[in-house]
């Protein structure tokens, strides 16, 4: 996976939303920093996981990314194109690859629109993909491939289920047959077992149509579960970046091992012998965040250089010539490698479940943030 073609590249991507003050003359006197310097590429068929405390930025890139936010300054590139400069139909014509799954599966679905007018709507603003008397074809079609009976087309949202409506938003989000799907926190607000049920949907989906995800949530069991590479992110940026395996066995960035520190674990024996990581004060002011390392208010390892110098993205010098997986970004002056989950013999977090089968149950919604959320 981290050698396939790049279909979304995003590089420096900022968002900063203005302060003002005054009622006649409105002026600006600074900025909320909510996405501050983000850069990722996503290959063909990868799942990115994105992870944070909430108020990191995570759902500003996701916005980004479908272009329901304008970018301060950046580049998003699809296929090698800058979309960030489009309008038009020609921004029209890239939404049809880039779609949208969204958090909340109440709010997202118009419940004055029956599950038949929901997930044909693509089809009306692009006609061009489906012909005008094979929509309603399509759309049971669309209904079978996510799980739904294609006999309830004509009922509304409120006579569904939360995991039954998250399935709905899916099916619209499929509708166009898109190359990359952004997932929102699709699965925070469903119970912990309808959780498996539509994580296991999306990675069928993945394979059946060679789908790319930029899968974005703050429970780290699901988000291991799903993902190829995973990136961390902490006040607007990403502190670390990773396999699967290199962020949850080898986390190098102070910030990641709190992260995992905070995740419960179900033997007792296993929870006596790990280092618990408790972070003091609280998460900075996205409008007047720290200089240098932005974590460094909050970070054990925090130094005079910390204050002074921002941190790069990048191998930490002391892993760039040792063969391990702790050669990974990581965005740290003091990069070092803590083993802060327990190891094989007990309940590993988010272990991963071979496809098709339901990943463990996490201990409760949440689980794996020690922030407010």
């Amino acid at each position: 996976m981290p050698h396939a073609e790049p279909v979304l590249e995003v590089r420096d991507l900022v968002k900063h939303y203005p302060l003002t003050q005054g009622v006649l003359f409105r002026k600006q006197v600074g900025a909320v920093k909510a996405v501050d310097g983000v850069s990722f590429e996503v290959g063909q068929g990868e799942t990115l996981g994105i992870v944070g405390e909430s108020g990191c930025g995570k759902s500003t890139v996701a916005r980004m990314l479908v272009h329901l936010e304008r970018p301060t300054s950046g580049t998003i590139r699809y296929r090698g194109e800058d979309i960030t400069r489009l309008s038009g139909r020609a921004l029209k014509a890239v939404r049809r690859d880039i779609q949208m799954v969204f958090q909340d599966p109440y709010t997202s679905l118009n419940p004055r629109m029956t599950v038949g007018d929901i997930v044909g709507e693509p089809y009306e603003i692009h006609p061009e993909a489906a012909p005008k008397g094979d929509r309603r074809r399509r759309v049971q079609e669309l209904l079978e491939v996510v799980g739904l009976n294609p006999e309830h087309i004509n009922r509304y949202p409120h006579q569904f289920s939360g995991g039954q409506r998250q399935r709905i938003g899916i099916a619209r989000g499929l509708a166009l047959r898109p190359r990359v799907i952004v997932a929102d926190e699709p699965v925070s607000a469903l119970d912990v077992s309808v959780q498996a049920q539509v994580v296991n949907l999306l990675e069928r989906l993945q394979d059946e149509f060679g789908l790319s995800y930029v899968f974005i949530a703050h429970d780290l069991s699901i988000v291991r579960h799903i993902s190829d590479r995973i990136g961390v992110m902490y006040l607007g940026r990403i502190v670390e970046t990773g396999t699967d395996n290199e962020i949850y066995d080898h986390p190098t960035h102070p910030y990641t091992q709190a992260l995992l520190s905070a995740v419960p674990v179900p033997d007792p024996r296993a929870r006596e012998h790990r280092e618990r990581i408790l972070l003091s004060g609280d998460v900075p002011s996205p409008a007047d965040p720290p200089s240098g390392c932005r974590f460094r208010t909050r970070c054990w390892k925090a130094r005079e250089r910390c204050a002074l110098e921002v941190p790069l993205l990048a191998v930490p010098a002391v892993f760039r010539d040792a063969a391990t997986p702790a050669r990974h970004d990581s965005a740290c002056h003091f990069a070092e490698e803590m083993h802060v989950v327990p190891g094989d013999t007990t309940a590993r977090v988010g272990e991963v479940a071979p496809r098709g089968e339901a990943p463990p149950a996490p201990p409760g919604p949440g689980a794996g943030d020690p922030g407010p959320v």
